[in-house]
């Protein structure tokens, strides 16, 4: 029997959440047009342009927006941080017809805001009093 490949890990950052939120409001097929590249993500693909002069590797992504019968080229653009070879980061996301490009300097601090949020959450989990985590608090 052939082994398959786990799935690579997808998580969504703090910006891109906020942003999914501002969108929908807008354009309700958002989580539905996104589910092809997340299925693509997850398959091992790297879909989209490998965004050069940054310091960490990242890929700028069309996506198609469906409420916009525009095409392809006004849908979302969707910036992901590939971390390791197993475990994505969908940085952030914004419409092509509201925003037409995001900095390198823009990506380069999402990601290590990003990074100093996990790092808090993870301090948190370890320094909590054992005792806390048994009666459920």
């Amino acid at each position: 029997m052939e082994d398959k490949p786990l799935p690579i890990k997808i998580d969504k950052s703090i910006e891109f959440k906020k942003n999914i939120k501002k969108l929908e409001k807008k354009y309700r097929s958002i989580e539905e047009d996104l589910e092809p590249l997340i299925q693509q993500l997850e398959s091992g693909e790297t879909p989209g342009d490998r965004i050069s002069g940054n310091k960490y590797p990242v890929y700028k992504v069309r996506v198609k927006n469906s409420d916009n019968k525009k095409g392809q080229s006004s849908g979302y653009r969707v910036i992901y941080y590939t971390i390791t070879t197993a475990a994505i980061l969908l940085t952030t996301i914004y419409s092509k017809s509201e925003r037409t490009n995001i900095s390198n300097r823009e990506i380069e601090d999402l990601i290590e805001q990003e990074e100093i949020e996990v790092e808090q959450q993870d301090r948190e989990i370890v320094t909590r009093d054992p005792e806390d985590v048994e009666s459920g608090e």
